[in-house]
C-alpha cells in the first residue's frame, strides 16, 4: 500500500488543478495522504480538504517557519483545535513542528527562543493527549532531539530526514521512523542515500513534502522550479526499492506498516 506521509496539498500551487492532482494519486495507487497544517490559519483548511477525498488525513500544528508571526494565543488554539479532532477519524497526530536552523531569519536568538518554546509547547500537548508528531529537522537533528528527550513517550516522524547515521539511530530508540522522499533520489544526494540503502527496513516511511522537494526527475536543484505532487511517491517507492535491493511490493507492505505505526490513527486505512 503507498502512503505519502507529509504533502501540503493545501498549497496555493495546487489551486488550478487540486482535483485532478488528487486523481492521479489515486491512479497511481497512493491510498492515503496526509496534509500537515503550517499555521493557524490553514487549521480549518487542511480538515477540510482531508475530508473531500477517500484517504485524506491530516495533522495539526505550527511550523518553524510559521513562528515568527504566530502569536503566543496561537498555541491555546491548537490545543482546543486539537482537543475537537480527537473524535474525527481524518486526524493523525501533531505536526508540522519541530525546529528549524536553516533559514537566516529564523538562526536569530530572538527566534531560535521563540522556535524552542513553540515546539517545546507542542511536544507538551503531544505528550498530554498521547498523540504522535511530524517533525521539522532541518538543520536542527540534535537540538530536536534534546527536547524529545524530555518528552518520555512522544513519537512520530522525523519528516525529510536527512541527519547523520548516529542522529538516525537516536531518533529510531526513541520510536520514531524517517521520512524519505524526493531528495534521496539525486544521485549526489549521498547521505541520504547512504541512510535510505543502509537503515532498516521500519525505520522507513514514504513521503513527498509536494509541492515541495520534487524528485530528480522532475528537474534538478537550482533549475526552473518543479512542482512536486503526491502521485510521485509511487515512483520514489520504486527508487527506494531499487536502491535498497528489496522487491517492491515488500517494500510497499512494509512502508505501509511502519506508516500506521508511526501514527497509529491511520490504521482506519
Amino acid at each position: 500500500m503507498l502512503i505519502d506521509t507529509h504533502c501540503h496539498l493545501d498549497a496555493s500551487e495546487f489551486d488550478a488543478d487540486r482535483d485532478a492532482v488528487i486523481e492521479r494519486a489515486a491512479a497511481a495507487g497512493v491510498k492515503a495522504v496526509v496534509i500537515p497544517a503550517v499555521s493557524r490559519r490553514n487549521f480549518q483548511t487542511v480538515k477540510r480538504l482531508a475530508a473531500s477525498f477517500p484517504g485524506g488525513f491530516y495533522t495539526l500544528g505550527i511550523h518553524p517557519i510559521a513562528v515568527p508571526h504566530a502569536q503566543e494565543s496561537d498555541l491555546e488554539f491548537l490545543a482546543e483545535q486539537v482537543e475537537a479532532a480527537l473524535d474525527d477519524a481524518r486526524f493523525v497526530g501533531i505536526g508540522e513542528i519541530g525546529l528549524d536552523f536553516f533559514l537566516p531569519e529564523l538562526k536569530t536568538d530572538a527566534m531560535r527562543g521563540k522556535q524552542v518554546r513553540f515546539f517545546d509547547a507542542q511536544l507538551a500537548l503531544a505528550q498530554k493527549m498521547d498523540l504522535p508528531v511530524v517533525v521539522h529537522v532541518r538543520r536542527s537533528q540534535d537540538d530536536v532531539l534534546k527536547f524529545l528527550r524530555r518528552r518520555e513517550g512522544v513519537t512520530g516522524i522525523a519528516h525529510a530526514f536527512n541527519g547523520s547515521f548516529q542522529q538516525a539511530e537516536q531518533f529510531l530508540a526513541r520510536g520514531f521512523t524517517l521520512g524519505f522522499g524526493g531528495a534521496m533520489t539525486f544521485e549526489r544526494a549521498l547521505q541520504i542515500r547512504r541512510l535510505a540503502a543502509e537503515l532498516p527496513l521500519d525505520a522507513l516511511v514514504l513521503e513527498t513534502d509536494a509541492p515541495d522537494i520534487p524528485p530528480a526527475w522532475l528537474g534538478r536543484p537550482g533549475g526552473e522550479r518543479a512542482r512536486n505532487e503526491p502521485a510521485e511517491v509511487a515512483r520514489i517507492a520504486e527508487e527506494l526499492a531499487l536502491l535498497r535491493g528489496e522487491s517492491l511490493p515488500a517494500l510497499l507492505e512494509a512502508t505501509a506498516a511502519n506508516a500506521r505505526r508511526a501514527l497509529p490513527r491511520l490504521g482506519r486505512v
